[in-house]
């Protein structure tokens, strides 16, 4: 059986930390789905198809990932993909909390595991509204990202 994970989030942009996220993911999964979610209570930086091209770009040569978009619940996402884990980056005791709540509801309704990875300690202080607030003033955020990673 192939062990399938969804890694779910808005990505926007993607980070040294989600592409760690994703590296150490594939260490105990044959495939991972970056799901892209539409969250219209958040207001994004790069347009959903931006970040869908950027991600794609980057794991191009990387045939166990595939990358989609999705507007419904994780969960619904997951079972349409097959995936039986969903992957989570925690950063904090904040996420934590947050992560856990969400995933004993999503195993309730749906039997889908949450696989939550710690983020290594020199990249907890990156996050996707730092850089994007970094790069609305303009300010060169080459170091929060993954190298090779092109910004569209």
């Amino acid at each position: 059986m192939i062990r399938k994970a969804i890694f779910p989030g808005t990505f926007d942009p993607f980070t040294i930390g989600h592409a760690s996220i994703v590296k150490r993911t594939l260490t105990f999964m044959d495939e991972l789905i970056i799901g892209i979610g539409i969250n219209e209570a958040k207001s994004t930086y790069f347009p959903l198809e931006k970040r869908e091209e950027m991600i794609r770009r980057f794991y191009a040569d990387e045939p166990r990932i595939k990358v989609a978009t999705y507007d419904s619940l994780t969960i619904d996402f997951a079972e349409r993909h097959d995936a039986r884990f969903i992957v989570r980056g925690i950063r904090t005791v904040k996420d934590f909390e947050y992560e856990e709540t969400i995933a004993d509801i999503n195993r309730k309704l749906s039997g889908i595991e949450t696989i939550l990875l710690f983020t290594e300690p020199e990249l907890t202080c990156v996050s996707s509204t730092t850089v994007r607030e970094l790069l609305g003033f303009g300010k060169d955020v080459s170091p929060f990202l993954p190298e090779g990673l092109q910004l569209l």
